[in-house]
């Protein structure tokens, strides 16, 4: 199976036309690894005399706040999201495809891997709260497992939306990314000046729709050369100082439960010039990338790694936590080296291993969801894929927020309405509805 993939892998390499923006690509699977391994560093497992204790770096060591700057790479995603999004909008143009067509074909590549996440963890929370777990402990497990799907929730709810802000950059250019950000900064300023701290939540569509949206500019080649993009690293950076330094915002640009003021729980205006520090910096290398990635073999491992791009996202804290687990009901080998000490980040290279090795089952037996069966069936209305992303977000989103698990059992609206959503939405069933017109 394995040389079948890496076969195909290197076909496909040899087939991609010289016009894609291979560089693209790379950002994607580059931001997920970046993702993947500050989660497994952040978390620091330590088993002592009273027993598992799951602390964060962050809150361990202020020093490495700052290297929060480099991780957060939420914004590069947003970033190839609006440039993957502008092309496909404008292919769908061309074919003369409807809304409901395209994001119905969107939805389908990001939420039917999700399937198999909440089902298996319905049901193993349903076994370990059955078999007498701590439903505490099950909460915790499943709401560090499932972080993931935050991001999945905003990144929908910015695809439906893209059709928009699309219409609203080719009328507008720069007026409508300026105006975006300026939104962020007055929900900013009244969330936080007047305490009105649910209308932070408005900026997961202001901050990361302005990223969104700087991924038009790039497609559309208004970020200039190499020695503009430095400039728009300058300011991005720049900006982020002043408003760490004399604003209300933290240096870390992760979420603490410790802090008053987080920048990404909800996002604050800080990510939009982290995002455009992080734009600036990583396109002025697009030149120099794009050349490495014309070696078949680079490109090649770009396309191996985006081929299990979501599955490992989405699964990657689901193995870590199942290997905690693990080690804890065996006394704890390898979790008795104390967090941010000399030995600890020695040992991080083997702590790394171990979760590859772990997450790597993941990847063969969920991976293949990334690859959804063709869809034949007639286009949709509108409202039924817009109807799915209603229910996917408010569903992900409360796991994200609480678990999937509570006093009463399981959080079953939070499970729920994703799943009824891709049925009631169309999004799920394509294979079902083909079977059925066959008969």
């Amino acid at each position: 199976m394995t040389q079948t993939m890496l076969a195909r892998t290197r076909e496909m390499a040899r087939q991609t036309p010289e016009s894609r923006n291979r560089y693209v690509d790379f950002l994607r699977a580059a931001s997920i690894m970046v993702v993947v391994f500050g989660h497994w560093l952040m978390a620091g497992a330590y088993f002592g005399t009273d027993g598992l204790e799951v602390l964060n770096l962050l809150t361990e060591n202020r020093r490495v706040h700052y290297l929060t700057w480099l991780l957060q790479v939420m914004p590069i995603f947003f970033l190839v999201g609006g440039y993957a999004n502008a092309a496909g909008l404008r292919a769908a143009r061309r074919r003369q495809e409807p809304y409901g067509a395209w994001l119905r074909a969107r939805l389908r590549r990001l939420l039917l891997p999700v399937v198999p996440l909440l089902i298996v963890w319905s049901f193993g929370a349903a076994v370990l709260l059955d078999r007498g777990i701590d439903v505490e402990l099950v909460r915790l497990g499943s709401q560090a497992a499932l972080v993931p799907v935050w991001f999945l929730a905003t990144y929908v709810a910015i695809v439906a939306l893209a059709p928009i802000s699309l219409a609203a950059w080719e009328k507008w250019g720069w007026v409508s990314i300026i105006f975006t950000a300026v939104g962020a900064c007055l929900i900013d300023l009244v969330s936080l000046g007047l305490g009105l701290s649910y209308l932070g939540y408005l900026n997961y569509l202001l901050v990361w729709g302005t990223i969104h949206s700087l991924g038009y500019a790039w497609a559309d080649a208004k970020l200039g050369n190499a020695g503009a993009r430095i400039g728009i690293a300058l300011l991005g950076i720049a900006a982020t100082a002043a408003l760490v330094a004399f604003g209300p915002y933290p240096v870390a640009m992760v979420g603490l439960d410790t802090a008053a003021v987080t920048n990404s729980q909800p996002p604050k205006v800080t990510l939009v010039a982290l995002g455009v520090f992080q734009t600036g910096l990583l396109l002025a290398l697009e030149g120099s990338a794009r050349r490495f990635l014309a070696r078949e073999r680079n490109w090649a491992a770009t396309i191996l790694v985006n081929g299990r791009i979501m599955t490992l996202y989405l699964w990657h804290l689901t193995a870590m936590v199942g290997l905690i687990g693990l080690l804890a009901v065996l006394g704890g080998p390898g979790l008795g080296i104390p967090v941010d000490t000399r030995a600890w980040w020695l040992t991080r290279p083997l702590w790394f291993l171990a979760l590859v090795l772990v997450t790597l089952p993941f990847l063969a037996v969920f991976g293949r969801y990334e690859r959804p069966h063709t869809d034949r069936r007639p286009h949709p209305a509108s409202w039924r894929p817009v109807l799915t992303v209603i229910c996917a977000c408010a569903g992900l989103g409360l796991l994200a927020r609480y678990g999937i698990a509570d006093e009463e059992g399981l959080n079953g609206i939070a499970l729920t309405l994703p799943l009824a959503g891709l049925i009631a939405g169309g999004v799920g069933g394509a294979r079902w509805w083909e079977r059925r017109r066959a008969r």
